[in-house]
């Protein structure tokens, strides 16, 4: 049971870091660099503030490690309960990091366009076009995570829910904050101009699921077991 809660407390230890960078990426960040719809404004905040955006993409990439060292040690907590949904867990988790990657690789690319490293012999007006169409995309790529971001949280919330030593009630909670991470995806895809108004909804959801755990797994561990 030591060696259970010690696990459980790593996993909320790696919870915690990722949900820091995620708040620091997903939201700090871009309300300090991004203009909508004016791409020179973008730009000179891009500039202005490059190292802020260069440490957003550092800690996007180290918070993607860890969120594969998150899904392997949740697999070395989680695997008793069921190992095939355990696997899909980690799968689910595994298939997001190329994406990111390409996702790092386009905020350098539009960073090197808006400093005129790059595409030399374009006009001012168009280099920031295409930087701005590059962060665009990026945009879209996070909005197609998102379905991966909620896919993942449904195994683990299954396996927590079927657990003895874990909270039920988490378990609940995971399963729906995955539910709404898709509908916030496809919203975000089909009909882009109701997002924010649907994230408002959403948000409350996949915050409350994701922090719960974390907090959960960090100061309580695990018990013998839970009803």
């Amino acid at each position: 049971m030591d060696s259970t809660k010690n696990t459980a407390k790593l996993a909320g230890l790696l919870y915690l870091i990722l949900t820091i960078c995620g708040l620091f990426n997903l939201l700090y960040v871009p309300s300090k660099i991004m203009v909508h719809e004016d791409a020179a404004a973008t730009a000179k905040n891009i500039i202005a503030n490059e190292f802020l955006f260069r440490t957003s993409t550092i800690c996007d990439i180290l918070s993607n490690i860890t969120f594969i060292f998150l899904a392997l040690v949740l697999y070395r907590l989680l695997k008793q309960v069921n190992e095939r949904q355990a696997n899909t867990m980690v799968v689910l988790v595994l298939v997001q990091i190329p994406v990111v990657f390409i996702m790092e690789a386009l905020n350098i690319s539009s960073l090197m366009i808006f400093k005129g490293e790059i595409l030399k012999s374009f006009e001012l007006n168009q280099r920031q076009d295409v930087a701005m169409s590059f962060l665009k995309i990026n945009s879209s790529m996070t909005l197609t995570l998102e379905v991966f971001w909620g896919l993942w949280l449904i195994p683990f919330g299954q396996l927590v829910y079927k657990s003895s030593f874990i909270p039920r009630i988490l378990g609940i909670l995971l399963i729906l904050g995955g539910i709404a991470y898709l509908i916030e995806s496809f919203t975000g895809l089909l009909l882009p101009k109701d997002v924010s108004t649907v994230n408002q909804f959403t948000f409350v959801f996949y915050s409350l699921a994701e922090i719960s755990t974390m907090l959960w797994l960090l100061i309580k561990g695990v018990k013998s077991s839970y009803k």
